[in-house]
């Protein structure tokens, strides 16, 4: 029998299991919320009841074989790939799988240092090496760009025995870079291409948006569903085109995904992936004029510089998504991150991000004009009250980092802790970073400089939040013992 787009499996199967008079004698210990009544109260007997262990009628995340393989090949034909696989260890562990998938240790891959780290955490765990292809920049907005396809074409060429190039499709502030031409140069020299779509799903489903992954001719991509799709937070795709082997990324995936997959994160795909299905296209032109509506007004007020399609540059970036509300605050004198706490502190108003220069809003169907309205209006007041002289502010948050040894082996080598301020000259030997977006600031293996230190005091002074080091506070850095 043919699958339908209108069907939900795994939500259908669940249905039917909780009309059942089943006799709990299972995991999860808390029987249906019988157990932890405060917690039942606060999330709702249903979501408890809905919290199951795997069964036969209910089948198998890490062997699936009837609802969650139907699930998923409904998933892989409504976002145009071969294969599709149910990830609930969040967009992460598709990244990683990606990366295991590709690369053993030792091997190269081609990537874009301003990945998550989620990336280069993998090829600690893995070993495999990265050829790093530093985007473009913007210096008025001080964010990182996308690839330019000559970069990426050097480095093939330069490395001709790397296993895959991967690409961020979009970045954390909406920037593409060429895959379509990426994915042919790769191919044509024996490499796979990856893409990280954690901000990409409504390309797979909106108009006049950027292109995405499995239509350029990907082999694989991770999809952040709950971000822009509609689903529970953790739960994404891992798509994959025909050249890679379904059995060996499902291999692959089971070396660290959980086997007590949440059927409250595979459900929520599953109605998804079916929303979407059937009302991606008025669902991401609703974002879209949204967002259209609020850059306009932000840039009517002075200072702030919503940016959008005015970027595009046919090289470092090729293309921007429209659903992105990516707003540059350093001419009112503010750093992004100051923006974002007040907004949150002073108006209720909680966006995605702010880094030293720019705000992110994330702005979805699910919003409403009022809230829209509010936004703008509130950064209307915030100028009027906050800003002052941008003297002193960073104008530029991207440092290309000098790469003297691979990420596993500085993560893994023996270290020692130093006070920041003492660090120049010295080989890190672990992360830091601002989260979100997650990019590092430095990975293990790259050389510390007096910039990246006046970089990481000037984000903890601005009040980022800083993570990655051992030291919580961010006052001591690991770096190899030479």
């Amino acid at each position: 029998m043919a699958l339908s787009q209108s069907s939900a499996p795994i939500y259908e199967a669940l249905t039917k299991h909780m009309k059942n008079r089943v006799v709990r004698l299972d995991v999860p210990g808390h029987k249906g919320g019988r157990m932890n009544k405060p917690l039942r109260d606060f999330l709702g007997e249903p979501c408890l009841r809905c919290d199951v262990n795997s069964m036969k009628n209910l089948d198998n995340l890490c062997h699936p074989t009837s609802v969650i393989r139907d699930a998923q090949e409904l998933a892989a034909q409504a976002f145009g790939a071969k294969h599709a696989f149910f990830i609930v260890n969040g967009t992460t562990a598709a990244v990683q799988t990606m990366v295991f998938t590709a690369c053993k240790a030792g091997e190269k891959i081609i990537m874009p240092r301003n990945v998550h780290r989620s990336a280069i955490n993998a090829l600690v765990v893995c070993g495999a090496v990265p050829v790093y292809v530093n985007p473009g920049t913007n210096k008025r907005l001080g964010i990182p760009l996308g690839m330019s396809v000559e970069d990426v074409e050097k480095a093939i060429e330069e490395n001709p025995d790397a296993k895959a190039v991967l690409v961020n499709n979009p970045t954390y502030y909406g920037i593409c870079s060429d895959i379509r031409r990426i994915v042919e140069i790769a191919h044509a020299h024996g490499m796979l291409v990856l893409a990280d779509e954690a901000h990409g799903t409504h390309f797979y489903f909106g108009e006049n948006l950027p292109t995405n992954a499995m239509a350029a001719g990907a082999d694989m991509a991770a999809v952040s569903i709950h971000k822009t799709g509609g689903s529970l937070t953790q739960s994404s795709l891992l798509l994959c085109g025909k050249s890679v082997s379904e059995g060996y990324v499902r291999q692959i995936i089971n070396l660290t995904q959980t086997t007590s997959g949440s059927y409250l994160l595979m459900v929520s795909l599953d109605m998804a992936r079916r929303n979407l299905a059937l009302n991606g296209k008025d669902l991401f032109a609703k974002a879209c004029d949204y967002v259209s509506y609020a850059r306009g007004e932000i840039n009517k007020i002075g200072g702030y510089y919503a940016f959008g399609q005015d970027l595009v540059n046919g090289k470092d970036v090729f293309a921007f998504d429209d659903t992105k509300l990516s707003v540059h605050t350093r001419a009112v004198g503010l750093a992004g991150v100051e923006v974002y706490d007040l907004l949150r502190d002073e108006y209720d108003i909680q966006i995605e991000f702010g880094d030293i220069g720019n705000i992110l809003a994330i702005v979805s169907a699910g919003d409403r004009e009022l809230e829209i309205e509010r936004f703008i209006s509130s950064l209307s007041e915030i100028k009027r009250l906050y800003s002052k002289d941008p003297a002193g502010l960073f104008d530029h948050e991207y440092i290309n980092p000098i790469v003297r040894v691979t990420p596993q082996k500085a993560f893994y080598s023996e270290k020692k802790a130093v006070p920041v301020g003492d660090s120049c000259g010295k080989v890190c030997a672990e992360f830091v970073m601002c989260y979100p977006p997650g990019i590092p600031i430095l990975a293990p293996g790259e050389m510390i400089t007096k910039e990246i230190i006046d970089y990481i005091n000037y984000c903890k002074q601005k009040g980022c939040l800083m993570t990655g080091t051992e030291d919580l506070e961010i006052n001591y850095i690991n770096v190899i013992d030479e």
